[in-house]
């Protein structure tokens, strides 16, 4: 049994155990790394404050704006065109030419970050951490590039590893920092600690593989590696636009109070968009292989896998609505009680993101990410305008409204175009998760009456999800446990 469980978690013996073994590694070390990094997240928040947790929010979204001009797309074209190779030398010269081009565009980043951006900032308080927080971009752009590197190599359970080291650090050195001096400086100094070994623990992990890291490089693949690339660093750019220009405006139209406020029901929603991030990752070496070779069994495993997102995605939205002021009073505290509607209105977006998510790396795999542009350009620029027209109004609530409609529209074209591309249905295999969903929702807001703790009615509320699907054999639930040889 222990061999077979070691063979399974470390060793790539066909595609759907790949997947599946990817899937979980992967989301061991994002859901569990980021559960851990929660946990000084939530301290931090609580020790300084709303303001104060509103300035360093807020100077990490700025950041944020310049990390897609970093990575331009490189890390998916090193993790695609990578899997499409099977030759060494053509994979170490990928490898070197789309790190040299990565950190040229790191040292821009940089100076601009450092040098530029400063004189278009008036929050008090954010220009005297943003030195810092380059550090903390810099460190988790070359952490990204190694993660890229393994993903390439589908090895995903030295990624878990790394990234439960990196959030380790950052929980502890915060911590430590932030009972010395609890202060917005000390916390973004004891962050940067904790992504600088998180990237030299990548770096020595991956020495072997990264010998020739500039020995290999190759001018003549800047020019295809950029043009490639290009397509997808625009929609990266607005999809940024998208996920952070809420709280960039809230920070120009209302206060630091209020930044921290939408920043902390943000921060749960981020969490779990990494669950659909880290499918996405799992099948898109898959995906690339067949994209336009096999269009049948393309369009069965998007199917599946889409379906599988959305088992997910409707019942943690149905239930984040429900127990919305739970959630954020018992981790942050009564403080943040004026987050709830904002957090009640952005976990619906869920239903949205998670199967856009693995519709964008379908259409990236069949190389069609000029189509992801205009997707992008849809939810950005309406995000903006919806903004700028409902924060005045009802603040951060109207934020929050201006992301369900922008997302809900961008990803109705994304939908669209993949239909062109190769046809797929996934309403029919959603009918046994709306009826689960439906009991649990009964269960939840009954619970919720009868003033039950909320960890015990969360965790009610899986069994009894997870038991409907049961007994009504959803084929979505087979399949995932025939992977673990469980028989239902």
């Amino acid at each position: 049994m222990i061999k077979k469980i070691k063979g399974f978690l470390f060793t790539n013996q066909n595609a759907r155990q790949t997947i599946v073994k990817n899937s979980f590694w992967l989301s061991v070390s994002n859901v569990g790394g980021r559960l851990i990094k929660a946990i000084i997240i939530i301290y931090a928040a609580r020790v300084l404050g709303v303001e104060k947790w509103g300035i360093f929010s807020y100077a990490v979204t700025i950041t944020a704006f310049f990390t897609i001009f970093i990575d331009f797309g490189i890390n998916s074209i090193l993790i695609r065109e990578s899997t499409k190779t099977e030759d060494p030398a053509e994979r170490s010269r990928i490898l070197s030419t789309s790190f040299t081009i990565k950190t040229v565009f790191l040292i821009l980043g940089a100076f601009l970050i450092i040098f530029i951006v400063p004189h278009f900032i008036s929050v008090q308080g954010v220009k005297e951490i943003l030195p810092i927080v380059v550090f903390i971009v810099i460190f988790d752009s070359f952490r990204e590039f190694g993660f890229a590197l393994n993903r390439a190599y589908e090895k995903m359970e030295k990624e878990a590893g790394l990234f439960l080291l990196t959030n380790v650090a950052i929980v502890v050195f915060g911590f430590i920092f932030l009972s010395l001096r609890p202060s917005v400086k000390s916390f973004a100094f004891a962050y940067a600690l904790g992504t600088g070994l998180g990237v030299m623990a990548t770096a020595f992990i991956l020495r072997d593989k990264l010998r020739q890291l500039f020995s290999d490089f190759c001018f003549k693949l800047v020019k295809p590696i950029l043009s490639t690339a290009w397509p997808f660093a625009i929609s990266g750019v607005l999809g940024i636009l998208m996920i952070n220009t809420d709280i960039l405006l809230i920070g120009g139209l209302l206060t630091t109070k209020d930044v921290g406020l939408y920043s902390a029901a943000d921060r749960i929603i981020q969490i779990f968009y990494i669950i659909p991030s880290v499918i996405s990752v799992s099948v898109l070496p898959l995906f690339s292989r067949i994209a336009g070779k096999d269009n049948t069994k393309m369009r069965r495993v998007m199917e599946n896998t889409l379906g599988t997102v959305m088992l997910v995605a409707i019942p943690i939205s149905i239930g984040g609505v429900i127990l919305g002021g739970n959630i954020i009073s018992f981790l942050f505290g009564s403080a943040y009680s004026g987050a709830t509607l904002s957090f009640q209105i952005l976990i619906l977006t869920l239903m949205i993101n998670f199967p856009a998510v693995i519709l964008s790396s379908a259409i990236f795999s069949y190389n069609n990410q000029k189509s992801l542009i205009i997707n992008a350009i849809i939810g950005g620029f309406l995000n903006v305008l919806l903004d700028l027209i409902l924060i005045p109004r009802f603040g951060i609530t109207g934020s929050a409204i201006a992301t369900l409609i922008a997302i809900s529209a961008s990803n109705a074209y994304l939908w669209n175009k993949m239909k062109r591309i190769n046809y797929f249905r996934v309403v029919p295999v959603l009918k046994n998760i709306v009826i689960a969903t439906l009991v649990m929702a009964i269960v939840t807001f009954v619970l919720l009456i009868l003033k039950t703790n909320l960890l015990m009615n969360i965790g009610a509320s899986i069994f009894v999800y997870f038991g409907v699907l049961y007994f009504t054999k959803e084929p979505l639930l087979k399949d995932s446990l025939a992977i673990l040889k469980i028989k239902i």
